[in-house]
């Protein structure tokens, strides 16, 4: 019995499988954002516009959230370390075919596929982790992992932005490659095959293929579907657009057809009725919320700097650097805070991220590098307190048959709410940046004194550098420009109210979760 505090399931030493998994992870989570500050390189590399240059990401989140729906039955039924060997292997020659792609068609083609991988890689490399540390240690073996979940989203934006900067976009996918590679030989030749996985496959196999592929199906255009409204939903105007309506038909119908076809089965894909169980139903709402906030704010405030502050792609993305610093001490240190219950802890970590978004609402022109970078600090110390205890909580209760699958949907949960937060910002942006504008338009008029003694100095100005031409149109324009800023920067403030409110929404939710039973030997799936 004293084997098992120092190793787990595996016998191998945990810390270092814990480090290659982590690694794994963290190339596969970079991905979801080292994109995002490229999207112009890629737009103009390819002779594409921006709205096509965006389904570079949206494609791959989809893959992504697709496949996570099953790598728990994969998992199960050819081993947990085969599976991820396949999935990682897959990975680096997507990546090497994204790096060599010669048009969008091609691109988009091997993002797929890099998705595909990547959804099968992360559940997986928590499964592993849960199997691999003994209960005793199996929080601090979390806090490595997430420290790669976490951080990397945000380290995607910076090395994303100084790739395109300094050398093409085609290295954002590149670099994948040799790190691909070194892992995938560390992990085939250290993490031995488990005895109990090999028994419980041949048990599985014994009961014959019984994969729920008309589930698959139906998750599959669900969620796809879904993605695609989301995504596009803001740039082809929702609703009035018969392509996402279209889209959104597909989706109700598929999720309709899905629900009854999985409580009819005796072993589906996603059991449903585990989202109705309060325990891991209120985690998997916390995991979307929090998936939200962390992709959405490491995509806007990018595109905030690029756009109105005049930032390049690599000084936007060093904004969110120390925050990224901040978090992987936090994941260390909430790692070895295993006496606080985690309902606490998430309570506490969702009141730092709403405190973070609403410090954001001082937004002014004068704004500096310091001012961003501090709610990024800010935000940095409360997703650890949220990450790490919701994986706690999730898992409470879970039977061991069934870790594969919850881990499976906390990753869906966690991605598809960045999905969420992205869309849920983008449009609140577009539609209330429409709104200040025309606010702000209805105090230009001739009645207004104090747009004469404006244009009339701004005049003087022009003439006194000399300016020719028509002084009264350029003095125009430039008030016009003016009034567009200040609209963009009154509505990025909304974007952070919404992100407030989703962060505020964590905390009752938080304190609603039952009391963790520590002295219980936690469930390991085979």
């Amino acid at each position: 019995m004293q084997a098992e505090p120092q190793q787990g399931e595996y016998g191998a030493n945990p810390w270092l499988i814990a480090i290659l998994v982590s690694v794994a992870t963290f190339m596969e989570v970079l991905d979801t954002t080292i994109a995002n500050v490229a999207l112009r390189y890629i737009s103009g590399g390819l002779a594409v516009s921006s709205d096509e240059a965006s389904w570079v990401v949206t494609t791959y989140l989809v893959a992504n959230s697709i496949v996570l729906c099953a790598s728990g039955w994969i998992a199960q039924m050819f081993g947990r370390k085969n599976f991820f060997l396949v999935c990682i292997a897959l990975f680096t020659v997507a990546s090497l075919l994204c790096g060599f792609a010669w048009n969008l068609q091609s691109l988009l083609v091997f993002r797929i596929m890099q998705g595909l991988a990547g959804g099968g890689m992360t559940p997986v490399a928590q499964s592993i982790l849960a199997a691999a540390f003994p209960p005793a240690k199996r929080g601090q073996g979390f806090a490595l992992y997430g420290i790669a979940v976490v951080v990397a989203p945000v380290v995607g934006p910076t090395l994303g932005g100084w790739l395109s900067d300094n050398f093409s976009w085609h290295w954002c996918f590149l670099i994948n490659v040799p790190v691909g590679i070194v892992t995938l030989a560390l992990i085939y030749l250290i993490i031995p095959q488990s005895k109990t996985q090999r028994e419980a496959r041949a048990k599985l196999w014994a009961k014959g293929f019984n994969f729920d592929i008309v589930g698959f199906l139906l998750v599959a255009t669900f969620l796809g579907a879904l993605e695609v409204v989301l995504d596009r939903g803001q740039v082809d105007d929702w609703f009035g657009s018969s392509f996402i309506v279209g889209f959104a038909v597909l989706s109700v119908l598929a999720l309709i057809a899905f629900v009854p076809w999985e409580l009819s089965r005796e072993q589906p894909l996603i059991d449903i009725r585990m989202l109705a169980q309060r325990q891991f139903g209120t985690c998997f709402v916390i995991m979307l919320a929090t998936g939200a906030l962390l992709i959405a704010t490491t995509q806007i405030l990018p595109q905030l700097l690029q756009e109105r502050y005049g930032y390049t792609a690599t000084l936007a993305g060093l904004v969110i650097s120390p925050g990224g610093l901040v978090t992987m001490v936090m994941m260390v240190i909430v790692g070895r805070l295993g006496g606080v219950q985690p309902r606490w802890l998430i309570a506490l970590g969702a009141t730092i991220a709403a405190g973070a978004m609403v410090d954001l609402l001082r937004l002014s022109p004068d704004a500096d590098y310091w001012y961003f970078a501090m709610s990024r600090i800010y935000l940095g110390i409360g997703l650890p307190l949220i990450f790490i205890p919701i994986t706690t909580a999730s898992y409470d209760g879970i039977p061991p048959d069934k870790t594969d699958q919850a881990s499976a949907m906390i990753n869906l949960a966690r991605n598809f709410g960045g999905s969420i937060g992205v869309s849920v910002s983008q449009t609140v942006l577009a539609q209330r940046e429409q709104f200040h504008n025309s606010r702000l338009v209805e105090h230009i008029g001739a009645w207004n004194p104090v747009l004469h003694d404006t244009l009339a100095g701004i005049q003087s100005y022009l003439r006194s550098q000399n300016a020719t031409g028509d002084t009264a149109g350029a003095a125009m324009a430039l008030i016009g420009r003016i009034v567009e800023n200040q609209a963009a920067l009154l509505a990025y403030i909304d974007v952070f109210v919404a992100l407030a409110a989703i962060a505020a929404l964590m905390i009752p939710l938080a304190l609603s979760l039952r009391t963790v039973d520590r002295s219980a030997k936690p469930a390991i799936g085979h």
